[in-house]
Parts: structure tokens; C-alpha cells; sequence
């Protein structure tokens, strides 16, 4: 009777493992994937973006992540879709950040 419970506590504690080194292995793939998605959006935008909007890009990535974020994606969804024919300068790049704050920014109002 000890000998089958010490023998279902073993196969018990045997599937927990292989259970966590499976999560650990998806993890790894997920973390790996994520890695490789954003090396290729970083290449893509040195192709289109002049060192100083990158500069800005990375300053607004500080201070606003999800406004940074949005721009890249539209950034290269633009440049995959041949929009882009040349670099944008920090002039261009400032306009893009207004419009797209404008658009995203949420106004709040108190009433009392």
C-alpha cells in the first residue's frame, strides 16, 4: 500500500516536471520569436529613418512606450506596403508623433 502511493506520488511529481519543461520551452520559443520580431523592425526602421529620428523614436520610447510603439508599427506596415520611397527626417517624424498622439490621446474632464 506505501509502495503504490510513494509510486503515484513519483509519476505525479515525473508529469509536473515534464509539464514545466514544456511551459519553459514555449516560453523560450515565445521569448525568442518576440526577440527576432523586433531585431527586424529595428533593421527595417535604420532603412527608413534618419539617425536623428531614430534618436527621437528612442527618447519618445522612454516617456510614451505604447505612442513609440504604434509609430513603428505603422512605420514599417508603410514600408512593406512600398509607401515609404525615402528616409524620414525628425521633421517628418515630429508631424507623424502629433498626429497620431492627436488621434490616441484621451482628454479628461472634471466636474465638480
Amino acid at each position: 500500500m506505501a509502495e503504490d502511493i510513494e509510486e503515484i506520488r513519483k509519476r505525479k511529481l515525473m508529469e509536473l516536471q515534464r509539464r514545466l519543461a514544456e511551459q519553459q520551452k514555449a516560453q523560450e520559443e515565445a521569448a525568442r520569436q518576440q526577440a527576432e520580431l523586433e531585431a527586424q523592425i529595428q533593421a527595417i526602421l535604420r532603412r527608413i529613418l534618419t539617425p536623428e529620428a531614430r534618436e527621437r523614436l528612442s527618447r519618445v520610447k522612454l516617456v510614451r512606450p505604447e505612442l513609440a510603439q504604434q509609430v513603428e508599427l505603422i512605420l514599417v506596415q508603410l514600408y512593406q506596403a512600398g509607401q515609404i520611397r525615402e528616409k524620414i527626417d525628425d521633421a517628418k517624424l515630429k508631424k507623424i508623433l502629433a498626429q497620431i498622439d492627436a488621434r490616441t490621446r484621451r482628454e479628461f474632464r472634471i466636474k465638480w
